[in-house]
Parts: C-alpha cells; structure tokens; sequence
C-alpha cells in the first residue's frame, strides 16, 4: 500500500463526508439520482450494523473510499441459521476509480471480520465489481434467494475462510437495514440537505437492471 494511503475505523466525525462520498459514488449509477447515501445516514443506527467493520481510506488525509458491513444470516432446510456478514456500500471517490482502493478496502475488511469470526460474506452487486475480490455467483456455493433453488445473478458469495461452506443448501437472509430507501419521500427530503445534482439515465442502471432481476439457472 502507498505510504499517503490509510485505513482506519470510521468515526462520528466521518459522517457526513463518508454521506457525501457515498452520493458521489453511486449518483445515477444504478439508478437516476441515488439512494445508498440516506442508507448509510440509517444503517449506523440499525441493529444489525456492525461498526467494527466500517472503515474509511484516507489519500493524503482526504476520504476517498470507505467500506460498511451489516450481519446476515444462512439459512439451510432444517431451519438452522448460520451468522454471517454483509459488505456495503462500498465506496471510492470516482476521481480515484481504477486505483484498486476498493480491492484494498475488501482485503482489509475481510481480515477484520475473520478476526471477529465471520467465514462467509453474501452479497448483492455487479459481479464485474466484485469477482476479482474473491466473490463467486452464489450458485457454486449453492446459496439461494428468494425461494429455494433461485440463484440471484447479482447474489455474490466470498468465503472469508476456505471451504467455510461445505455444499450445504442455504438460503441468504439479509438484513432489513436497506428497507429504510424503500421510503421515497424520506430519501429526498435527506437529499435536499446535499448540493443539487441532475438525476439521469446512465447504461449501468440498465446493466445492473439486468444483473438484479436474472437468475443463474445451470
């Protein structure tokens, strides 16, 4: 890692910039306009937030990147949960995309969260983003969403521990955190506290349209 680059655990002092970065990051990426910043605002107060796992990058003492976890659980046939973690928003300032920062921020995070014993991280993204990151369609690890035998193509699953999932049919529970964006009128009214910004169309709302709403069938 370059000597001006540092990770640290986020602070109460972080807040709003972490907000404002995260705005920054996803503005019309997956959709026109973005909701990911009022998600973080809500996240920090969700039972399910796990602060140990919120880091910030600083290049040359300036927020650039920054990485959250929530807990989620595996479930198999017989009801049994398995605890496990849940990466996002993951976030790097567009001016320093490509830098492999968001690479260094999962490899720090993974490191943290098999210290607190966490072996499988689950999550939904654009495959492309995440797949050099150690993740794999949720198919090879035979985890499902959203019904028994469904396999999310954006669903990505990383073992933090080698063959932490031995095969065992599970079905992915997420946290409720990110119900708070299903409120439209609370997203906007947080977003009327950041500059103005032009909602529009961009190709990637329509790739990850794609992503989140295929399946992984064979």
């Amino acid at each position: 890692m370059k000597d001006n680059v540092v990770i640290r655990p986020e602070t109460e002092k972080d807040y709003r910039a972490v907000e404002e970065l995260t705005r920054e990051a996803f503005w019309n990426v997956y959709k026109p306009g973005a909701d990911e910043h009022y998600f973080v605002h809500e996240m920090r107060a969700h039972p399910d937030f796990i602060p140990e796992l919120a880091f910030v990058l600083e290049l040359d003492g300036r927020i650039v990147g920054n990485i959250m976890y929530t807990k989620a659980w595996l479930e198999d046939e017989n009801g049994r949960r398995k605890e496990i973690v849940s990466c996002g928003p993951l976030c790097v300032d567009p001016a320093f995309q490509r830098h492999k920062l968001g690479k260094v921020l999962i490899e720090h995070s993974f490191a943290a969260a098999r210290k607190m014993g966490y072996d499988v991280n689950v999550n939904f993204g654009n495959p492309g983003n995440y797949m050099s990151r150690g993740f794999v369609s949720c198919k090879r690890k035979n985890v499902c969403a959203f019904g028994w035998g469904n396999y999310p193509t954006a669903l990505l699953v990383a073992e933090l521990v080698p063959g932490a999932l031995d095969g065992t049919p599970w079905m992915f529970i997420p946290s409720t955190a990110a119900d708070c964006c299903e409120d439209a009128a609370a997203v906007e009214a947080f977003d009327a506290f950041f500059p103005p910004k032009e909602k529009a169309w961009a190709p990637s709302q329509e790739e990850f349209y794609i992503y989140s709403h295929s399946s992984v069938v064979r």
